[in-house]
């Protein structure tokens, strides 16, 4: 391990004296060099467009992928009654037969809506869907 100190060491002191002689071919300081100023362009430009306050711009986030899922009721039950369910065991849901199933994306309820079955597999009609300005505002 000392031996890889050593190697650092001696690399650092090539790298100081490499320093050391393109700074005397300049005729200045080692480290030193020329320093130009970079023009900063106006961020309020027409290239860039900017949202304000009572602007909602959500092109940027149409294409970001979300989970989706529909909840047919909820419950709560101990682990010990958990660990005793198997196969033909009954939950009680917190819903009524024939309420409509919610519609969450990422946890969020967007809509209601009721089960279909088309080309023989389960789907969801929604009959009520939140506006779209009621879920902006329970994300903030």
């Amino acid at each position: 391990m000392s031996d890889d100190i050593e190697n650092q060491d001696d690399g650092m002191d090539d790298w100081g004296a490499a320093l050391a002689e393109q700074a005397d071919a300049k005729g200045g300081k080692a480290g030193t060099a020329d320093v130009h100023v970079a023009e900063l362009n106006d961020l309020e430009s027409d290239n860039m467009p900017i949202a304000h306050e009572n602007e909602t711009n959500l092109d940027m986030i149409l294409d970001i992928p979300v989970t989706i899922a529909m909840e047919i009721g909820r419950t709560k039950i101990s682990i010990r009654n958990l660990l005793q369910l198997n196969q033909g065991s009954v939950v009680e849901l917190d819903r009524l037969a024939g309420e409509p199933m919610d519609v969450l994306v990422n946890g969020t309820l967007v809509a209601h809506g009721e089960v279909v079955v088309v080309n023989e597999k389960f789907g969801i009609r929604l009959t009520d869907v939140v506006s779209p300005a009621e879920r902006v505002k329970k994300l903030k």
